[in-house]
């Protein structure tokens, strides 16, 4: 290259400002392109998120209508259905944190959503998803882009924690969680309320501020304010167990790792995954060391 061939320092400082203006550019388009999205709940679904449960609370007693009831053959294969179901307030009892990583060599990408339990033998799951249109496929980057709306699928437990722990080939933990009946209650009706809120206003999924464990947070943090701190183990939820372990609303008189041990319920899930008694045999020895 002879000399008057080589890049001088303007030519090089002019690249570098075309360069800037064109990542401008393309960050304000991207940013006014997903300003003007707005979030639908008439698009079409793929089938697990193709209804909303409905819950109609009048006094002690809670309705919900369309709660998930499908039944597993496989991680993509089941049956549909769907069925309405009355619980009664005076009979929540129990609170249940499920947690299930994406991996098991590095824990930071999960799944968590809880369960309720009753006196009279009913459990009954909520879990806050990307709810996902056919061809669509869930991924933390394209979670980030308005790419799903948010979901509030509420169903049994033989449905929402068999799938995962039976066929979904992963750890699967079901951690029962030390609060009030009080603050049990109020959680579940929150969740109930906001579940109904998004079907007449939708919103978009976020991997990093709407998503599965920062809903369950807010949550929780609205009957015990400033009880789950902001954090990295929140925005990786892999590590929400040791978030909820160390502030007690998880038993720590054993060690994290006994915990995990404890109450991974995995065999008992395949064991018992076509049982009617699913959500009784997957807790039994979660008592015992």
């Amino acid at each position: 290259m002879s000399d008057d061939q080589k890049p001088t320092g303007t030519n090089r400082r002019r690249g570098a400002m075309i360069a800037a203006a064109t990542l401008a550019v393309v960050t304000a388009v991207t940013a006014t392109a997903l300003a003007v999205m707005q979030p639908r709940t008439n698009r079409t679904w793929v089938e697990p998120h193709a209804v909303m449960t409905r819950a109609d609370v009048t006094g002690e007693s809670v309705r919900l209508d369309s709660v998930r009831t499908f039944s597993h053959a496989g991680e993509d294969r089941f049956t549909t259905a769907y069925d309405n179901r009355t619980y009664d307030l005076s009979k929540l009892e129990t609170v249940w944190f499920i947690v299930t990583p994406f991996s098991k060599r590095w824990r930071g990408p999960a799944h968590t959503f809880v369960s309720f339990g009753f006196s009279d033998s009913q459990y009954v799951a909520i879990s806050v998803e990307a709810r996902r249109e056919p061809g669509e496929t869930y991924g933390p980057f394209t979670g980030l882009f308005n790419q799903f709306e948010l979901i509030y699928v509420i169903g049994d437990e033989r449905d929402l924690i068999g799938s995962r722990a039976a066929f979904g080939g992963y750890d699967v933990y079901l951690y029962p969680i030390r609060a009030s009946k009080e603050r049990i209650r109020a959680l579940f009706l929150g969740m109930l309320a906001r579940s109904n809120g998004l079907a007449t206003t939708p919103e978009f999924y976020n991997t990093l501020t709407n998503n599965c464990t920062s809903n369950v947070v807010a949550h929780v943090n609205h009957i015990v304010p400033r009880r789950v701190p902001r954090g990295i183990k929140t925005i990786l939820p892999g590590y929400a167990d040791e978030v909820a372990y160390s502030l007690g609303l998880i038993d720590n008189a054993i060690s994290m790792d006994e915990a995990r041990r404890r109450y991974r319920v995995n065999d008992r899930a395949k064991r018992f995954a076509n049982d009617p008694l699913f959500s009784h045999r997957i807790r039994e020895t979660n008592t015992s060391s």
